[in-house]
């Protein structure tokens, strides 16, 4: 990366974080496609972006967070088959935990279990390392709306509801792609939902 892609990239994750720190919501790349976040814990930063998106609050949203020693301070357990999922995902991998903890409500589903992903992109790493919070990625549409695959295919509605839209990555022509999910059970078992 260079020294100019750097300091960009720390300049907007500074303001990135000054906006979530503050209870804002944000428009940002993530290591799949666009997405909206805020900070994870805040409910009513939460409750702002299920109304950006005009979808129903049944509807749970996943979160980042920057590496697996966080999520213990976000699930009751992490099962161990989580943790030798994440060392070998080739691929960006969202899991469904069950047994949520200390996480915004309007985050997890009616039985308790909330999706994760551990991030490796740059910017989001930064952000998360600025907070020391995990943030709510949840794809930049409207509910009933395709996801964009790039920031030019992002509804320009939703550039002006939220409080700050990330000057990172927003020339890239080729579309992204979601990531895959695996949901585990109390019991440890595990189900591909999307490869």
């Amino acid at each position: 990366m260079s020294i100019l892609n750097a300091g960009m990239i720390e300049s907007e994750a500074r303001r990135a974080a000054e906006i979530i720190l503050s209870g804002g919501t944000i428009l940002y790349p993530t290591d799949t496609i666009w997405g909206i976040g805020c900070d994870a814990t805040n409910p009513e930063a939460v409750k702002r972006i299920y109304e950006i998106k005009q979808r129903s609050d049944s509807k749970s949203m996943l979160v980042l967070m920057p590496g697996a020693e966080m999520l213990e301070s976000y699930l009751k357990e992490v099962p161990e088959k989580a943790v030798e999922i994440i060392k070998v995902a080739t691929k960006p991998t969202t899991i469904i935990y069950p047994g949520a903890k200390n996480l915004a409500s309007g985050l997890v589903a009616e039985d308790g279990s909330v999706g994760i992903r551990i991030t490796s992109d740059p910017f989001c790493m930064q952000v998360m390392e600025l907070t020391g919070l995990p943030i709510v990625s949840t794809s930049a549409n409207t509910s009933g709306h395709p996801s964009p695959g790039t920031f030019a295919a992002i509804e320009s509605i939703l550039l002006e509801e939220v409080d700050y839209v990330v000057n990172w990555r927003q020339d890239e022509k080729r579309p992204a792609v979601p990531s895959s999910i695996v949901k585990i059970d109390r019991q440890g078992e595990t189900f591909l939902l999307r490869p």
